[in-house]
């Protein structure tokens, strides 16, 4: 569908952006730590030799020097890197700056504007009735933190994050029925998964966690034990487990999501 290509195409260029910024970032904090100066190698027959340059004159380097060199080239490298990530940050501000005026009308129709979201709902559901029936059944909800619910989606429902958000955009325009952290029992313990799953075409239930801060040590070692838990009783992940990960360089883009929809569910996305 083009509002999906189009929100996944904008999205990625944002994270992209975002990388690319980490990334030259990183780069300046190296080349602080180098030595000035640019490294020029000769050859004469089977010999090198390495000099220093200022920009003015040439200081040869002995090859007891070999780890200033070393650094000399790193810093070559580096600053090669630089201006390759330069020119590509640039070609992205120059299409947020030519095309972000565009970005997210299609999302925006579905969420949050209810004259359009009401005529185009018939369009999203899920195909079999049985699925349309499940999908819009009360259920058991977590009831836990409401105070959290801020991200509103387009079937007008509110969750704890912008990715779960994010998911619930790209499972509704699939057409793939859920319900957002229904209540499942797993022997004496009681979860709320993220999102409860019906396949598309086959009925079947698959569950999704995401894990939004896998860069805090803690929170790591719960999702670590949330996924045990579910394979304790056989739901594995690339099975009936859809598992998705971020952190704060990293986040959540909605091509992973494609990714993972494909995988599981044949999802075609243009």
């Amino acid at each position: 569908m083009e509002g999906v290509f189009f929100i996944s195409f904008y999205e990625t260029m944002l994270l992209q952006q975002k990388q690319l910024q980490q990334k030259l970032t990183d780069i300046q904090k190296q080349l602080q730590q180098l030595p000035e100066g640019k490294l020029i190698c000769t050859r004469c027959g089977n010999r090198t030799k390495w000099y220093r340059s200022d920009g003015h004159t040439k200081t040869y380097i002995p090859k007891d020097q070999k780890p200033y060199a070393s650094q000399l080239a790193i810093r070559r490298y580096l600053l090669e890197k630089q201006k390759e990530y330069q020119t590509n940050l640039d070609a992205l501000a120059y299409y947020f700056r030519h095309d972000s005026y565009n970005s997210g009308k299609a999302e925006q129709l579905l969420t949050y504007d209810s004259a359009y979201h009401s005529l185009l709902a018939e369009h999203f559901q899920p195909v079999s009735q049985e699925l349309q029936t499940w999908e819009s059944s009360p259920y058991n909800k977590n009831k836990n933190y409401p105070e959290q619910l801020k991200h509103k989606t387009c079937k007008n429902e509110f969750m704890r994050s912008k990715s779960e958000a994010m998911i619930a955009m790209s499972l509704y325009v699939q057409k793939i029925p859920y319900r957002y952290e229904c209540e499942l029992k797993l022997g004496s313990i009681t979860l709320f998964p993220d999102f409860t799953i019906r396949h598309p075409e086959t009925g079947e239930i698959f569950y999704w966690e995401h894990f939004g801060m896998m860069d805090k040590s803690e929170y790591v070692k719960n999702a670590s034990d949330k996924i045990s838990l579910y394979m304790k009783y056989g739901i594995y992940p690339n099975d009936k487990l859809l598992v998705s990960y971020e952190t704060q360089k990293q986040p959540l883009s909605t091509e992973q999501i494609q990714r993972l929809l494909q995988f599981h569910f044949d999802c075609q996305f243009q």
